[in-house]
């Protein structure tokens, strides 16, 4: 024999004069349900383990009726909550035997929609989705199709379907309440248009935030922008709240990549944080606890949210859970660090 040969299912079998069958059930634990001896599935299981045999994934997978894959879909990989996201759920998909097929759909829905098709091409077991929210045929065609899916961070409301998302709201409100009780009472907030619910939830949080210390949220202290961009957009919405005689005392920005380009936008308007106005930003980057000074953030369980998500779609695969949609809301964590200040 070949030093490095690769060895299959029929090498086995005939090395060890068993039948391919007989292998194969060993190797796929299912001896025992077919009644093969303790002793041969140990003398297989050792042969396969000595010479270095790697199971064929495919024909496997064909074998079974599946493919042992899992396609994931999100906005943009590059975006560092969803990069880690994504890590946790191929992580935790290989422990499991599962192989991940990542692809972006960079908040375009019709991309979104025939990423969802091409998974299903391509035969992926089920399906992990950081929707566009604007793709409500394709979930309910997977809804119809009762094809395995989970949706994480946004979902819809108006669907039952399996999801995974943190409190949005109670987040939002956590901080602007944390600006509230420092003494800062003129707190403006920059986000993004309207479109998606977690943005939706988050400007919720704030303004309700405010109600609860009898303030009333203004209009103009709102500043929502275009995703697109947002990079233009934000120093004409800081110089909107930073100047003239409604001149906030506080920022609560709603993404990090929000808050990491206002960073940028006040060091170049000579506006000190916190002095002259308080940071805060709803998720982080990894800098945010080195910069000057350290900016306070909610900080989203993205460990959590890929396990889970994980683990809700392998019930559905398995039919651990017949009929019944699964949905968790995760809580967020506040770090408070130096970009808040004070009491005035």
């Amino acid at each position: 024999m070949l030093k490095n040969k690769k060895y299959s299912l029929k090498d086995i079998a005939n090395d060890l004069n068993i039948s391919k069958t007989t292998v194969s059930f060993v190797l796929n634990n299912k001896g025992d349900e077919n009644k093969i001896s303790a002793n041969t599935q140990k003398r297989i299981k050792e042969y396969a383990k000595k010479n270095g045999y790697v199971p064929n994934q495919l024909a496997r997978g064909l074998s079974r009726g599946k493919s042992e894959t899992i396609g994931l879909i999100i906005p943009n990989i590059s975006d560092t909550f969803y990069s880690k996201v994504a890590g946790v759920i191929e992580k935790e998909a290989q422990e499991q035997g599962y192989t991940v097929l990542f692809s972006s759909s960079y908040e375009d829905p019709k991309k979104e929609g025939k990423l969802i098709h091409s998974m299903l091409n391509r035969q992926v077991d089920g399906l992990i989705i950081a929707s566009t929210q604007q793709n409500q045929k394709e979930i309910d065609f997977l809804k119809k199709e009762k094809f395995p899916f989970v949706l994480f961070d946004r979902y819809y409301p108006d669907k039952d379907t399996d999801y995974v998302v943190v409190d949005n709201y109670l987040g939002t409100k956590k901080i602007t309440k944390h600006l509230l009780g420092l003494g800062r009472k003129k707190i403006g907030l920059i986000t993004l248009k309207p479109g998606l619910e977690p943005i939706a939830q988050r400007l919720q949080g704030y303004k309700d935030a405010l109600i609860d210390f009898d303030i009333k949220p203004e209009e103009s202290h709102i500043v929502e922008i275009e995703r697109e961009s947002y990079f233009k957009e934000i120093e004409n919405a800081i110089i909107n709240l930073v100047s003239g005689e409604k001149t906030m005392d506080a920022i609560v920005f709603s993404t990090h990549y929000l808050a990491s380009q206002g960073l940028r936008v006040l060091k170049k308007l000579s506006i000190s944080v916190p002095k002259d106005v308080a940071i805060v930003s709803f998720d982080e980057l990894s800098a945010f606890d080195i910069v000057d000074p350290p900016i306070t953030s909610v900080i989203q369980p993205t460990n959590e949210i890929g396990s889970t998500a994980v683990n809700i779609l392998l019930n559905k695969m398995n039919g651990a859970i017949h009929g019944k949609t699964e949905t968790k809301v995760l809580e967020t964590k506040l770090e408070i660090r130096a970009s808040c200040g004070q009491v005035l």
